[in-house]
């Protein structure tokens, strides 16, 4: 009897462990020697899910329910456990840690302060947990990093402003606003840095701000003081960082006083910033097709907790000035009046119906867009 059932238990334990590695990453892996490789999805095990804030739309609307769609489909007996920290780093230390007593095998992270996350990144690590960094590179022995090329994000909106400036004439004609991002989010300093690198020279930049945890209302703050300091009729164009910022700023100016409002940029394609760019308040935003990143970061995640290395798409080193991590960079695409339908509408990120109310409707049609 035993000597029948013998091969038969080997050949099904062999079957399990090649359905294991088979199905264990969903199209990618990477243990990196952080996780012990233990967990399948056969089995199912706790997923961490750290998101920044609430104030950009973007994290509850798109960003959290396309990660938790793909993590379902890759592993459909997994559970998420999922937290946002409200820009808060500290209480981002305490879900953190809250996850990892809640024994989550992997944590997908978008840090409120890369640097501060730096101490997550490790806690989780050094109790075998892997790290998916998610749009901002944190500190720490991070296993994978997805995100967009941040310094190309910047030399888009420096380039769209550039090109809105010269339409109207010489681009040296007045000053332009700077509004950064957040002085504790890399990818901030990232856009700064790739919008100097094509503004520079080319437009006068008569105030530049950084504006703390992205905040539209300091923003419009920051906009406020910059037309007091130039003057409004001097002010010919603005950087902004995102679209939360671009609408601090389009408040600050219509509600000083301006008759036109001058090119704005911005950043993350916003239901609202894509009406205000319909209705001629702003210029342009760069939409970065968020379920690709999502999903890429699911897939990651997948993989991590289950020890294989991420394949699925072409890998760059990031260094997060603890190692250099493996990284799927993602390209940036900037959205004009002229291209909404092409972009936003085309990807299903918006329908026609969800930007066309009837406060936009003439601008719609005129757009082209029904």
């Amino acid at each position: 009897m035993n000597s029948v059932r013998k091969p038969a238990l080997v050949l099904a334990a062999l079957l399990s462990g090649v359905l294991a590695v088979a199905s264990g990453c969903g199209g990618g892996g990477g243990g990196n020697g952080t996780t012990t490789g233990s967990e399948s999805v056969q089995n199912g095990f706790k997923i961490g899910l750290l998101l920044p804030e609430s104030k950009t739309t973007r994290y509850e609307s798109f960003d959290r329910p396309y990660m938790e769609a793909k993590l379902k489909q890759l592993c459909p007996k997994c559970e998420i456990l999922y937290q946002n920290a409200d820009q808060d780093s500290a209480k981002q230390q305490s879900q953190a840690e809250a996850m990892l007593t809640q024994g989550v095998k992997v944590m997908i992270l978008d840090a409120v302060d890369a640097k501060a996350a730096g101490g997550i990144v490790t806690n989780a690590v050094n109790q075998k947990v892997p790290v998916v960094a998610y749009d901002r590179l944190a500190s720490g022995p991070v296993t994978y990093y997805v995100s967009f090329d941040n310094n190309k994000v910047g030399q888009v909106q420096g380039q769209a402003l550039i090109d809105a400036l010269s339409a109207g004439g010489d681009p040296k004609r007045g000053q332009i606003v700077m509004i950064n991002g957040s002085p504790t989010d890399p990818n901030a300093a990232d856009f700064k840095a790739g919008a100097h690198s094509v503004l520079d020279g080319k437009v006068n930049i008569g105030q530049e701000y950084d504006t703390p945890d992205w905040s539209p209302d300091q923003a419009q703050d920051e906009m406020e003081q910059a037309i007091t300091a130039i003057g409004r009729d001097n002010i010919i164009g603005v950087y902004a960082a995102n679209d939360g910022t671009a609408g601090g700023a389009i408040a600050a100016m219509k509600g000083g006083g301006f008759t036109t409002i001058p090119p704005v940029t911005g950043q993350d394609a916003e239901l609202a910033a894509i009406q205000r760019i319909l209705a001629g308040d702003q210029y342009m935003t760069v939409y970065k097709a968020i379920k690709p990143e999502a999903e890429t970061a699911a897939e990651m995640a997948i993989a991590a907790a289950t020890g294989q290395d991420y394949t699925a798409q072409a890998t760059v080193p990031k260094n997060n000035g603890t190692k250099d991590v493996t990284s799927v960079l993602l390209t940036p695409v900037a959205v004009t009046k002229s291209n909404i339908k092409d972009t936003v509408i085309k990807d299903g990120f918006y329908t026609a119906a969800q930007i066309c109310t009837a406060q936009y409707a003439q601008a719609c049609a005129d757009a082209g867009i029904s």
